[in-house]
């Protein structure tokens, strides 16, 4: 199947965009929003870009496919030297046939006048442009999905370390002051040691996520066809409140989606193919065409017309008509198998249809589950916030336990991390509800 593609000309956007990233950002003010990633990647990611070029090759293929309708013309030449020369005998007399040198030169022409097997394929491979203009538009929007899911979980990862940092800036004020209170002897040496112990834990806890982030960074970055090596900053901006649930529809246009338009492309080519087979059941008739010159001699001056070399052309018109008769019932098998995979690709658009509607049906779900714990997590974060700084106080006053302290401190990061984890989950559910209404390329604006 054929596919087409013209070279996109890089947008000055997209120019100004690389100047940023790859020498501009040695300016670290420079930041990368999710719009500048996701234009980036369908720019630069190798899928997208290989698809673009497979629009080129379809086109290509086309153009071969239509040469078999278009006259086919061939030249040729030979040169024979005859070191024995045959006789003709007739009663007592012998004659030589030909003689110890000869050449010929001559052109062909043939003309397909009617065969419904290249002009059906012609007409497939018009159709093959199409659906690779469709395969390249959703390898696009899978780019899309994948570097926007991969942006915000960076950016969840950025907001968890966040936590951890705040924590353990809390964890060293209060380890002073255990500290100080242990050298007046205020405090035990198990306090001193547990402070020391969750201090160490938080660090190691950041060390991990500083690598996870990286890894999450880099896996941006490749998907984006971007080089691992360049730094990029991620605006927390971009992961905004989520304030109200966006309007959803009760259904969706499953049919405009770009994953029915291909397969109802990979159907109709299927019917071409169909149709191909059927069409060896057609007579083919074709136009042919020659002229030629042959010349002979006794010695090695064949280009000497005036010498001893002899000339004659030779030119010949005529039509040839192919008509199948039985080959075997092959014909008829391929039909019937033409027929199983039109079948089987009919089936394959229901079960597309189904499951892009579950798709959405579970996007809604998702979204009105997330909303609910993003609101109920912004809460808990906030009374945990309280809580802590009660108990911080209490246990400055010598009114709450180090242990109170701890634990009230654990349930805030716990509480945090709950609500940034719900914050992503409604991006991602966010993102496939936008994808299921065939608008994720919205995204890009």
């Amino acid at each position: 199947m054929p596919q087409k593609i013209m070279p996109k000309l890089i947008k000055p956007s997209l120019l100004l965009l690389c100047g940023l990233l790859f020498s501009g950002l040695a300016n670290a003010q420079q930041q990368l929003t999710l719009k500048d990633a996701l234009n980036f990647a369908v720019e630069n990611n190798a899928n997208a870009r290989k698809s673009r070029l497979d629009i080129d090759g379809g086109k290509f293929k086309t153009q071969e496919v239509r040469a078999d309708a278009l006259p086919q013309i061939s030249g040729n030449a030979s040169l024979t030297y005859n070191a024995i020369i045959g006789q003709l005998v007739f009663g007592d007399q012998a004659f030589q046939l030909g003689r110890a040198w000869n050449s010929n030169a001559g052109v062909q022409l043939s003309q397909q006048l009617f065969n419904q097997q290249v002009f059906t394929g012609l007409k497939a491979a018009r159709t093959s442009e199409s659906y690779y203009n469709l395969a390249s538009n959703l390898t696009e929007e899978q780019v899309i999905e994948q570097v926007a899911n991969n942006y915000y979980q960076v950016l969840v990862s950025k907001q968890q370390l966040n936590v951890i940092d705040t924590n353990i800036k809390n964890v060293k004020v209060i380890e002073k002051i255990i500290a100080n209170q242990f050298e007046n002897g205020l405090a035990k040496k198990i306090d001193v040691d547990r402070i020391k112990v969750n201090l160490t834990n938080l660090q190691t806890q950041r060390e991990q996520v500083v690598n996870a982030v990286v890894q999450l960074e880099n896996q941006l970055k490749y998907s984006m066809g971007m080089p691992v090596t360049t730094t990029v900053i991620l605006p927390a901006t971009e992961f905004s409140k989520v304030e109200h649930m966006p309007l959803l529809s009760d259904t969706i246009n499953v049919a405009g989606r770009t994953e029915i338009r291909l397969l109802n492309v990979q159907k109709e080519l299927l019917g071409l193919q169909r149709k191909a087979y059927v069409a060896e059941y057609y007579p083919a008739l074709s136009l042919t065409a020659n002229i030629s010159t042959t010349g002979q001699s006794d010695r090695f001056d064949l280009f000497n017309r005036h010498g001893s070399a002899f000339y004659y052309d030779a030119s010949a018109i005529g039509v040839t008509l192919r008509v199948p008769i039985f080959n075997g019932f092959a014909t008829r098998s391929r039909i019937r198998q033409a027929d199983v995979d039109l079948k089987k690709a009919e089936v394959d658009i229901r079960e597309t249809t189904n499951t892009l509607n579950l798709a959405y049906e579970n996007a809604k779900i998702q979204l009105r589950n997330n909303i609910n714990t993003i609101r109920t997590q912004r809460q808990n974060v906030q009374l945990a916030q309280e809580i802590y700084n009660s108990t911080q106080n209490n246990y400055n006053n010598g009114l709450a336990a180090l242990t109170d302290l701890l634990d009230t401190e654990n349930a805030l990061t716990e509480a945090q991390n709950s609500y940034t984890q719900a914050l992503l989950n409604y991006k991602i559910a966010e993102i496939q509800l936008i994808k299921s209404n065939g608008n994720i390329k919205s995204l890009l604006k």
